[in-house]
């Protein structure tokens, strides 16, 4: 079947979170483990307040994230070193094939599906210059819940006009993809780890190690 539209995930995908490793240097000499604790934290926070039923948007959580793991690390950092790291989110680097590979799908809809709240995704996309390459920015802010919600997925479909089926979901992280794949997408994971996939019976339809090998 035809690919009629894509839907991205951001964070991971297109967007490298781990480019504020160099804002986390001013607090620790290892701002890499700093980036993968507030990481992890993250997204155990979105995963949490979902079951819970109590949202918060995806900058309060990130920054009760970035607390945690400056806590958990037994660092210090001062209200004005915790709002660097937290803009640093709001220029997030792309990961180098993005635009190129989001110009080459262009002629059908090509949309983010996010967790990020609507003022992070404005302006990650201004910053990293990816607005032309895009027909919508979708986030979850619009269902206050989180991925992998049936809500959150539902939010592709409807905003492009096109069946589940039909769209190819694009996403880094192997849980999302299995979010996705259980709600009806066709599903593409960009492994550029060469991670394990997870133990879910939900496998991706394809596996790329870049997004410049998205079928077109």
């Amino acid at each position: 079947m035809a690919i009629r539209g894509y839907v991205f995930d951001a964070y991971g995908t297109l967007f490298d979170v781990h480019a504020v490793v160099e804002a986390g240097r001013a607090i620790t000499t290892d701002p890499a483990a700093l980036s993968a604790a507030w990481r992890q934290k993250q997204l155990e926070y979105t995963w949490l307040r979902a079951l819970m039923g109590r949202y918060e948007d995806f900058w309060a959580v990130t920054a009760a994230a970035l607390r945690h793991a400056v806590r958990r690390l037994g660092l210090t950092a001062s209200e004005a070193e915790l709002a660097r790291l937290m803009d640093a989110y709001l220029s997030l680097a792309c990961f180098p094939e993005v635009r190129a590979a989001l110009a080459r799908l262009a002629g059908r809809p090509r949309a983010i599906l996010s967790n990020g709240a609507p003022r992070m995704l404005a302006a990650a996309v201004a910053a990293s210059g990816l607005g032309r390459h895009l027909e919508h920015i979708i986030s979850v802010d619009a269902v206050r819940t989180y991925k992998p919600s049936p809500r959150v997925y539902a939010l592709g479909p409807e905003t492009l006009g096109v069946p589940a089926g039909e769209l190819l979901f694009v996403s880094s992280n192997a849980w999302d993809v299995a979010g996705a794949k259980a709600f009806g997408y066709r599903v593409a994971w960009c492994n550029r780890a060469g991670a394990p996939e997870e133990e879910l019976g939900l496998p991706a339809d394809l596996v790329v190690r870049g997004l410049d090998q998205l079928p077109v």
